[in-house]
């Protein structure tokens, strides 16, 4: 049961890892990827800073990662699974702090003055 909890972190990790290598790829043309933005008409996307928006979910996949893979690895280290599950309520935590379901909540502090 314990290696289950490691490598579900440790496969959720590589994925992030994946995906902040992807908008570091594709700057701002990764902006397309994000949730909500990529259903917004053209017109209204050309208001908004996608660089800045690229940037800021490669740091986030970048930090969810991290602390799932430090949390993996506690859980080898110290040889209990709490760790690991303790590292996925911080993630669970950290992802929810930055989930908005209200557009202008989620894309305002990205639009062009």
């Amino acid at each position: 049961m314990d290696d289950i909890i490691r490598f579900s972190c440790v496969g959720v990790s590589i994925i992030f890892w994946i995906m902040a290598v992807l908008f570091a790829v594709l700057k701002e043309k990764g902006a397309i990827l994000i949730a909500g933005f990529n259903t917004m008409p053209k017109e209204q996307r050309k208001q908004y800073d996608k660089a800045r928006m690229s940037r800021d979910m490669r740091n986030s996949f970048v930090l969810w990662a991290v602390i799932l893979d430090v949390g993996a690895a506690l859980s080898y280290i110290f040889t209990s699974r709490n760790l690991a599950i303790i590292s996925m309520i911080i993630w669970l935590i950290v992802f929810f702090r930055e989930v908005h379901l209200d557009e202008e909540k989620a894309f305002g502090k990205y639009r062009l003055k």
